[in-house]
Parts: C-alpha cells; structure tokens; sequence
C-alpha cells in the first residue's frame, strides 16, 4: 500500500505540475503574443523550452516546500500529501475553466496546509508567513511599482524617437524578456513539484541521511521528472488565460510589455535565489502588466477584469485548502 502511494503521488504531482504549465503558460508569453513581437506557436516553444531549462537552475524553493507541512510517516503522512495535490489541482483546473490567472503557487501551498490541518499534521507556520503569506502580499505590490516606474523611464528616454521604431526595437526585445520570464516561471513552478514529491519520498523514508533527516540535494530524477511535466504543459498552452493577461486587463504595446516581462523576471529570480521564496509567477506578471498600463492613464487598465483576478487570489489559499481538506476526509474514509 505504502509503495502504490507513494507512486501516486508521484504521478499525481507530476500532473499537477502538467496543469501548472499549462494554466501559468500565459505567464511568460501573452504579452509578446499580444504586441504581436511573436506568433502563438513560437512563443509557446519558447516558454517550454525555457521553462525546462529553468527548473534545473536551482532546488532552494524546493526545500522550502518540502518544508510546509510535517505529516507523519507512512501512509498516513502520503494521504495527506496527496490530498493536498487533489485540492491544488482542483481549484488550478477550476480557476484555468474560467480564465482567471490565479496562482498555481499558492494551490499548491493552501491545499498542503487544508490537508495537513484536516488531518491534525504539523503546519510550520513560521515558514507559511515569512515565505508565502508575506511574499504573497509584497510581491504584486512590488510589480506594479517597478513596472509602473520602468515604463515612466522608457517614455522618457525614448520621448523624441520615432515611435515606429522604437516599437520595432522593443518587438525584438520582447523575445529576450519573453524567454527571461520563462526561465524564471521553471525556476520558480517546477521546483515546487519537485519539493513535493521530495516530500513524499521522505515521508516515505526513502533519501533520508542516517540520522533521519532529508537529503540536501534532490535525487536527479525528480529535478527532471518536473521540468518535462511542466514544459509539457506549458507548449499544451492556456489560451483562456493567455486572452485575460494579454487583452482584457489592458491592450499593452511592445514597450510596455517588454517592461512587464522584466519586472516580472527579476522579481521571479531575486525571490528563489536570495529569500528561497515560492512566489506566484501569475500574481507579478499580472501586477506587472497593471503597473506597466497605468502609465498611459490609469483609467486604461480594465480594473474591474483586475478586481476580479484579485478576487480569483484571495480566494485561492482557502479554497485549496478546503477542497484539500474534503479530499483528505474521502481518501482517509477508503485506505483508513
């Protein structure tokens, strides 16, 4: 029984990471597709292969992850695990159905916790707060302000060009950022897989030191087991979304968007490597996209679709966690 959960698992997380790629493909290249700087099916190669590339640059938000919750040992502890992936995979699939950017991230995070709390585990809190809640809050908030402020220095630079050409430049400079935010997206979304299937093995008592402690380093298996599920998943694309972020939030030219794509690439690679942080790719590239509209005229962005995308993250944490949480009670009442 303990084997063919922890097989579960695995492939349960893996598919969860298949749904992330595909529901955060937008992400990376709706913006570049929107300004037209590339066609659909380029950008969609692109981000895939980025985001593969990506997943194998690091594993500290992995261990982050892996260090949300403390379930116990054995079957018991891989319930709870796989309830966890069920709740996130739940909410992704029903916020991707409707077209709203949600956060894969904080699925993910709130169906652990749902789980673990439904269960009566060990939720570290401390980690939750300082590495999700926080970042949470800070790092939209931090998009919109440096997109916002970018694009203000862009419109002054290029204040005297000639406007055809300076949007020709920036199509082509799109395809740099576009990548840049891709391999930020893999850095960033795969590692959260891997930290829950590490999680899984531990629990399991497989990759433990002799003193019964985690591995430091994560089996190589594992590091590319997720980024081929979640390049898989983002060259399946999210049309759904990919219409939300590129068009209805607000209709962004190539500087605009090439400033929403760094902004975002940046944040994504200062939270995983300096505050070990799994951040949500959709939160900062939709705050990024906000910040980066504003500066034509604030009545530009579309901020009742924005309220709406804030809605959809409020929501995210509790509802992956209850639906964690139901889930947990109806495979608890079959293995037992």
């Amino acid at each position: 029984m303990e084997l063919a959960l922890v097989i579960a698992v695995v492939v349960v997380a893996l598919f969860f990471d298949y749904t992330n790629g595909f529901h955060d493909a937008a992400n990376a290249i709706a913006t570049s597709i929107s300004t037209r700087a590339l066609t659909p099916r380029v950008a969609l190669v692109l981000a895939a292969v980025m985001n593969f590339v990506g997943a194998l640059l690091g594993q500290k938000v992995a261990h982050t992850v892996s260090d949300v919750i403390n379930p116990p040992s054995g079957v018991n502890g891989l319930v709870v695990i796989l309830a966890g992936l069920l709740g996130a995979i739940v909410w992704n699939l029903t916020t991707w159905y409707f077209g709203l950017p949600s956060s894969s991230t904080h699925s993910l995070i709130g169906g652990l916790v749902g789980a673990a709390i439904a269960s009566g585990s060990l939720v570290h809190w401390p980690t939750v707060w300082d590495k999700v809640v926080i970042p949470m809050i800070a790092s939209p908030l931090v998009g919109f302000a440096l997109a916002f402020l970018v694009m203000l220095t862009i419109m002054w630079i290029f204040r005297h060009r000639n406007q055809h050409r300076v949007n020709r430049g920036f199509r082509g400079a799109q395809t740099v950022s576009a990548a840049a935010l891709a391999l930020g997206h893999g850095l960033q979304d795969a590692q959260k897989t891997m930290g829950v299937i590490f999680l899984a093995l531990t629990t399991a008592g497989y990759y433990l030191t002799p003193d019964g402690e985690p591995q430091s380093q994560l089996p190589l298996w594992v590091i590319i087991g997720a980024a081929s599920a979640i390049s898989l998943g983002t060259y399946s694309g999210g049309w759904r979304i990919m219409r939300t972020l590129g068009r209805r939030i607000i209709h962004l030219d190539p500087a605009r968007g090439f400033s929403a794509e760094s902004v975002g690439a940046s944040v994504l690679y200062t939270t995983a490597y300096l505050w070990q942080a799994p951040v949500s790719t959709t939160h900062i590239i939709t705050s990024a996209i906000m910040g980066a509209g504003a500066t034509k005229r604030f009545s530009a962005v579309r901020w009742g679709v924005a309220r709406s995308i804030v809605f959809a993250w409020v929501l995210t944490f509790p509802m992956a966690g209850l639906v964690a949480a139901a889930c947990y009670g109806v495979l608890n009442a079959i293995i037992g």
